[in-house]
């Protein structure tokens, strides 16, 4: 259970912004004492800015929180002095802040550069701080980054430490430290927060002790209290003024006080819990808005991809497709030119053979023409004295005979030299030229005598001769 309400109480304080805390730190009844009066210790290296000393509360009272030199946890930024401010019925401290613009402070004369409104001190530059000599104590061995500009402080305040109430600054914040005041605030660093605690410690620093007039009024750097570097305070900024001893008084401020910081408290934890279920919801909302984008942005990725894989694969089909296409066109054309081809060799094979047959037979039907043309049977006056020598051929000759068929086609007979052809008779050849008869019909060659005509065959004028002679020799 412990645990759970640290926890809680953590969460609500990391849940109050830093202006809550700025405004609502501690009331009390009493006001503070004046400023005390002091000089301003050197600034001990170029970076670091002064944050004055203030009055602070704790259970034994007022106590001082010396003025120290301190670097800002962000290069650019400036402090804002905490101050206490009169709320009707306490004071109420508000606590500094570091921002990119000082804001209002009360209106309280802290000095060296914080008058009351704004700082004078020095400017950022740059990314450097430059440091106005009128206003702080820089080793110019060490700091370059300085310039002078006068600053008028504000005397009539007599060192007031706190706005409103009873002798109270009376200022208002501008226009500007409006601005300023609601804008992005750090809070003070820790170095800043160790050395207020320390100054809680340090019975010297108490307004009871010190009478308004501290020992350690300022330091070189935040903490260190002794050294060097530590300044005292000259004098009270006003005649110190004890709290009235009043019991009922101190009590009932106390009293009220407490009411107030409870109330305070109850307040910010209200807010804090609201701001925090607010935060909480506004998260949700968000991480289902984030998660509905992300669906959708999965779910448009899915369906990108899935359209690009789908027009790839189209696109390979078909190409694929084309390709197959082509190679089918390409061995189409390649069978029929080879078909053509083939084809045309064929013909013109067949063209060749067909011409090659018709020269052979128009060659063979012309020979055989040529040799029936031939007049070798002019020869026979001469072979018919000769009867037996003519009659002797056909009995080597049977299958001539055979062919020759003379027969039936007495007709044939009259083909050979006519009878009017007396002259043929004159130039027969004389009777010892018996070769002659012989070669008219050669052995060798059948084929021919049957394909040619067999009336018109020499050896069938041959057999006719005969009778002829026998006329021709009774005349």
């Amino acid at each position: 259970m412990r645990t759970i309400r640290l926890l809680s109480l953590a969460l609500l304080i990391l849940a109050i912004p830093a202006a809550a805390f700025a405004q609502f730190e501690v009331s009390v009844g009493i006001a503070p004492p004046a400023l005390p009066v002091y000089v301003q210790p050197m600034a001990p290296d170029a970076g670091y800015l002064w944050t004055p000393g203030y009055w602070a509360y704790g259970g034994e009272g007022y106590f001082w929180v010396p003025g120290t030199w301190i670097q800002p946890p962000t290069v650019g930024l400036l402090w804002t002095p905490g101050y206490w401010g009169w709320g009707g019925n306490a004071f109420a401290w508000n606590g500094g802040y570091w921002g990119q613009q000082v804001g209002f402070y009360g209106g309280v004369n802290y000095g060296f550069g914080y008058g009351g409104v704004g700082y004078q001190g020095g400017r950022w530059q740059n990314g450097q701080f430059y440091y106005n000599r009128a206003a702080n104590n820089v080793n110019l061995t060490n700091i370059h980054n300085v310039y002078n500009t006068t600053v008028i402080n504000n005397t009539t305040v007599n060192h007031v430490s706190y706005n409103g109430g009873a002798g109270g600054v009376t200022a208002r914040p501008t226009a500007a430290e409006e601005t300023a005041s609601r804008g992005q605030h750090t809070p003070a660093t820790s170095l800043q927060t160790q050395h207020e605690r320390a100054a809680s410690t340090n019975h010297e620093l108490l307004a009871s002790v010190n009478q308004g007039k501290p020992a350690i009024a300022a330091t070189a750097k935040p903490g260190e209290f002794s050294g060097q570097g530590v300044v005292a305070a000259k004098q009270a900024g006003a005649p110190y003024k004890a709290p009235a001893n009043n019991a009922a008084a101190t009590k009932a401020a106390a009293t009220k006080a407490t009411e107030n910081k409870a109330a305070e408290n109850k307040a910010a934890a209200t807010k804090a819990t609201e701001n925090k279920a607010a935060e909480n919801k506004a998260a949700e909302n968000n991480a289902a808005a984030t998660k509905a984008t992300e669906n959708k942005a999965a779910e448009n990725k899915a369906a990108e991809t899935k359209a690009t894989e789908n027009k790839a694969a189209e696109n390979n089909a078909a190409a694929t497709k084309a390709t197959e296409n082509k190679a089918a066109e390409n061995t189409a054309a390649e069978t029929k030119a080879t078909e053509n081809k083939a084809a045309e060799n064929t013909a013109a094979e067949t063209k060749a053979t067909e011409n090659k047959a018709a020269e052979n037979k128009a060659a063979a039907a012309r020979t055989n023409e040529n040799k029936a043309a031939t007049p070798k049977p002019a020869r026979a006056p001469a072979e018919s004295t000769k009867e037996p020598t003519a009659h002797a051929q056909p009995a080597a000759r049977p299958a001539t005979t055979a062919k020759a068929q003379p027969a039936p086609r007495p007709a044939t007979a009259t083909h050979p030299q006519p009878t009017p052809r007396p002259a043929t008779t004159a130039k027969a050849q004389p009777a010892a030229r018996p070769a002659p008869a012989a070669h008219a019909q050669p052995a060798p060659r059948p084929a021919p005598a049957a394909n040619a005509q067999p009336a018109s065959h020499p050896a069938a004028a041959v057999h006719a001769q005969p009778e002829k002679a026998a006329h021709t020799s009774g005349g």
